[in-house]
Formats: C-alpha cells, sequence, structure tokens
C-alpha cells in the first residue's frame, strides 16, 4: 500500500507549528522525524492519526476511506486503565480497533515485550518501564498496517530499546508502514529523514 501525507500544516492555538509537510511511504518503509521540542514532532503525529484537525493539506492510504483507519498511534500516554488487568486492557484495545488478520492474543504480546506472565496482574502494579512495555503490547493485539510511534522507548533502558527495535524490524520486514518521532534510531531499516525546524515554517 501506499501511504501519503501533502501539504500537511496544524496549529497550536492561533499559532501556525508546521507547514507544507509531505511525505510517501510503501510496505515496508519508515519516516523518522526529528527536530527541538515544541517543532511540532507530536502535532504532526495526531494530525496523521486523525487525532488533530489539519489547518491544511491531506493524508491518505491506499484502500482506506480514512487514512486513519489504517493506523496504530503509540503516543506518550499508554492510554491503559491501571484498575483493569493487563491482559483486560489488551483484550479492550482488540476488541475496539478490530483485531484483524496476524494479531496476537494478550498473552502472545505480552511474552513478545518480554513480560510473559504477569497478565493477570491489574497495570496499575506494574512498574513505569513494565507499564510502557505493555503499551508497546498493543501494537501487536490489534492489525493495522502504520504504526505512528511518538518517542515509544523514552526512559527506557537498553534492554527495552532492543526489543523494541526487534518488533520494528519485523514489522517492516512483513511490510508494515512506520512513522516514527524520536531521537533513538528504534532499528528502523533505511528509514526516510525528516526535520521538523518549527517557527520557520510560520509566516
Amino acid at each position: 500500500m501506499r501511504f501519503m501525507a501533502e501539504n500537511l500544516g496544524a496549529r497550536r492555538g492561533e499559532e501556525l507549528l508546521f507547514r507544507d509537510i509531505s511525505f510517501s511511504l510503501s510496505d515496508g518503509e519508515a519516516l523518522l522525524v526529528t527536530g527541538p521540542n515544541g517543532s511540532g514532532k507530536s502535532t504532526l503525529l495526531r494530525v496523521v492519526a486523525g487525532l488533530l484537525y489539519a489547518e491544511t493539506g491531506s493524508v491518505a492510504a491506499e484502500g482506506y476511506e480514512r487514512a486513519a483507519e489504517a493506523c496504530h498511534y503509540l503516543g506518550h500516554r499508554n492510554a491503559m486503565k491501571r484498575e483493569l488487568t493487563v491482559e483486560e486492557n489488551l483484550d479492550f484495545w482488540r476488541d475496539f480497533m478490530g483485531g484483524g488478520e496476524g494479531a496476537v492474543s494478550a498473552t502472545e504480546a505480552a511474552e513478545a515485550v518480554g513480560l510473559g506472565g504477569i497478565t493477570h496482574l491489574p497495570f496499575g502494579y506494574l512498574s513505569a518501564g513494565q507499564q510502557r512495555r505493555m503499551a508497546m503490547a498493543k501494537l501487536l493485539v490489534v492489525q493495522r498496517p502504520v504504526w505512528l510511534l511518538d518517542e515509544p522507548t523514552a526512559a527506557l533502558d537498553a534492554a527495552s530499546d532492543a526489543m523494541f527495535g526487534k518488533l520494528c524490524q519485523d514489522f517492516q520486514a512483513r511490510g508494515g508502514i512506520i512513522v516514527a518521532a524520536t531521537h533513538q534510531p528504534l532499528g528502523l531499516k533505511a528509514p526516510q529523514s525528516l526535520v521538523m525546524k518549527g517557527f520557520e515554517y510560520v509566516d
């Protein structure tokens, strides 16, 4: 498939954060988005995910009426209920987003992030690092062709970085498309580069 953005622009309040952002990705390709704090990296991903309106431009995914339906977004927050068990949280996301061919069970996803055997625990019982890794497991219980990743490994240890890098490599090898806002390489294979320069884009 092709996943494309054309002439995207977005505002934060009254200020234009960026404009004229375009990219085109095909199966197995990745885009690494970098730039200083406040330059619009997170906003760009949220616009692409359909969580924020674009001031200008458009996003399209071949075979989908709405590009957002092709995407799985992993943001700064884990988006998991502390009172529910890990398994209940992952089952919720699979049911809510439709699972899809190639999706795995909560148990298999937990094992893939190196935390098998604790899916019966309430999410709130886990350490901050374990919670982040379980949030990564959401990417596996729902099969979408595009991953949108916003600093997915921030504050995690080297072992967690390597684990998530392997997940990204495997996803690309299966034809998955990744757009990642991060200063960590994530093990991405031959990524395109987009450097956000913040207010250089403002009138």
